[in-house]
């Protein structure tokens, strides 16, 4: 028997408004159109090597704090480096954030180690600055979409 591709989606969500992003993102990633993907769900302090290790394709998510990343989504990463930094090589990965006023910094932090790693960018981030409305909500329904429906044919 194959085994599913599996989509770790590692996230902070510590306010309301990532509740509803990551609810979002998971419903797309979870689409009924969307058949053999597992989708894993890990909080970012939670999350670990041998989780990166068993996915085939990762799903990101981080509010913009001072400018940068969560402070739980870099621990992740400083976790998880080097130990699946050769093992990663090429994989997929998408990314949404939200801030109050900017997520630059936020996305280029992900990115620079995203690159770091060599992962392969899905597409645009996500970035949400304020109010998440019907079209933030779609538009994370459909990142987590994209994520999920990237694995069906590897």
């Amino acid at each position: 028997m194959v085994a599913m591709p599996t989509l770790l989606t590692v996230h902070h969500t510590p306010s309301p408004t990532m509740q509803v992003m990551l609810e979002a993102v998971l419903a797309g990633s979870r689409d009924e159109a969307i058949e053999g993907v597992d989708v894993v769900v890990k909080p970012a302090l939670a999350a670990t090597a041998v989780d990166v290790l068993a996915a085939d394709g990762y799903l990101l998510g981080t509010p913009a704090n001072i400018g940068y990343m969560s402070g739980a989504l870099k621990h992740f990463f400083d976790q998880i480096y080097y130990p699946i930094l050769e093992a990663t090589v090429g994989r997929p990965y998408a990314l949404y954030v939200h801030g109050n006023s900017d997520t630059t910094g936020a996305i280029r932090g992900v990115e620079a180690i995203a690159t770091g790693l060599r992962w392969k960018r899905l597409r645009e981030p996500l970035s949400i600055v304020g109010e998440v409305d019907a079209v933030g909500r779609e538009a994370c329904r459909e990142l987590g979409a994209t994520a999920a429906a990237s694995l069906m044919f590897d």
